[in-house]
């Protein structure tokens, strides 16, 4: 657990872009991008470089899961550091599992082939 405190203002990016939580909001359930998280506390305003999760916010509470966040004061360095490790980490991602799917293709296109040659269907 990174920050558990009570706060005033949440701001996050979704995949249809940023959006603003403040006290009164209505309970709402948004998955997160690779991206900045700021959030107004009695300590003043901070932002988190935050990879892919899942914003939850029910009743007085906003709960948030993701990847891996980073905290830092400059938020170019932040933005920066979502560039570099979280989007790459995507890309990365994306890559094995385009990957995998293949495997799987093969596994399955190969299962079928022998169902065809011995005569046993799934049926």
């Amino acid at each position: 657990m990174l920050i558990d405190r009570p706060v005033g203002k949440v701001i996050a990016e979704a995949q249809n872009g940023f959006f603003c939580l403040l006290p009164k909001h209505i309970d709402f359930v948004a998955p997160l991008v690779p991206g900045l998280l700021s959030y107004e506390s009695d300590q003043g305003e901070e932002t988190l470089a935050v990879d892919t999760g899942v914003l939850v916010k029910c009743g007085d509470e906003v709960l948030v899961s993701v990847r891996d966040a980073v905290r830092g004061k400059d938020v170019s360095e932040l933005q920066k550091t979502v560039q570099r490790v979280f989007l790459n980490l995507d890309e990365a991602e994306k890559k094995s599992r385009a990957a995998l799917a293949r495997l799987e293709a093969a596994f399955v296109t190969e299962f079928v082939g022998m169902q065809e040659e011995t005569g046993v269907t799934g049926h």
